[in-house]
């Protein structure tokens, strides 16, 4: 960016006070903003006139303001795409580790504890002929259900609409108009679906309460889709018998009680974190950037359906 445009940049991984996203958005053409940054109605509202792309970095767009930047005229990109199989290998790792309590065996092991095998020790379930419920078949959760299936895992899946026929019968996967309905029949729960309106608390106290006992649920995608102080008593209580989370609804700050539990895998936003999805990500926000400064609209650009 630096060898193709006028550019200033946050020195480090920390995310930008308010009064310097504020400072920032007043005497620029285009900001590039990251999931931490909060840029809100108020925000938008007092940016400089020269403002007219907020290029994200990242796919989630939940923490800008869509509304407020069509009302000015400002263009918002976001990178899809370039992240997926990242977050659906990550959202594998947890739908494999929470049930075969990899987390509790590494930690036993560090503990010094560990006195050897034994035939009931570290007893969990095996996935295979279990039952996926998929919340959202984007590109993710198609992508996830292509791995779940190399695991036996039968797939079921809610989405708003539909996926193609062919791809039902390449996933051998079952679509569920009503996601009530889907909920009382599986055995695994995974989120992939975007944070807004419609989606904010769509798995709530009353969902939870579908769920069966023996059900894991992972959240790979925004903490706000789960009601989390729902999750936690439903854990607490047993109703429950997992979770595995990448995602929380106040992140950084985590529900001390989550942490105690033993049977909860958690890990830090990290679905996305690797060195290829960092570049790519990178690159194709540049290339929203260039097809806008060349007069075209950015292949990314966020239609209405975001809001």
């Amino acid at each position: 960016m630096a060898e193709l445009f006028d550019a200033s940049f946050n020195p480090d991984d920390q995310p930008m006070s308010r009064a310097t996203l504020h400072a920032a958005m007043q005497d620029c053409d285009v900001f590039v903003p990251t999931v931490t940054d909060e840029i809100d109605a108020e925000l938008i509202a007092s940016a400089g006139e020269r403002l007219q792309l907020i290029a994200n970095y990242g796919a989630g767009v939940n923490h800008i303001a869509l509304q407020a930047a069509r009302a000015k005229d400002i263009i918002v990109t976001n990178t899809p795409g370039v992240l997926t199989e990242d977050t659906a290998d990550m959202t594998m790792a947890l739908i494999l580790s929470v049930p075969r309590r990899l987390a509790e065996g590494d930690k036993l092991v560090r503990s010094g504890q560990w006195t050897g095998w034994s035939p009931s020790s570290m007893l969990g379930h095996r996935i295979g002929g279990k039952a996926l419920g998929i919340v959202g078949m984007g590109r993710i959760g198609q992508a996830v259900a292509m791995r779940a299936r190399a695991f036996g895992l039968s797939i079921h899946y809610h989405n708003r609409h539909r996926v193609p026929a062919v791809l039902e019968a390449q996933l051998a996967a079952t679509w569920h108009e009503d996601l009530d309905e889907m909920l009382a029949r599986i055995d695994i729960l995974t989120i992939h679906t975007p944070l807004n309106a419609e989606s904010r608390n769509l798995i709530d106290r009353r969902r939870i309460g579908l769920l069966g006992s023996h059900v894991y649920l992972i959240n790979a995608s925004r903490g706000g889709i789960v009601d989390e102080e729902a999750l936690v008593e439903a854990l607490e209580a047993g109703r429950l018998a997992g979770a595995g989370l990448d995602v929380w609804k106040f992140e950084p700050e985590i529900d001390p009680r989550l942490l105690a539990l033993p049977n909860v895998v958690l890990t830090p936003h990290m679905g996305s974190a690797t060195f290829e999805g960092r570049i790519a990500t990178g690159e194709r926000v540049i290339t929203n950037i260039r097809m806008w400064v060349g007069g075209d609209r950015p292949p990314d650009q966020i239609l209405e359906g975001w809001v």
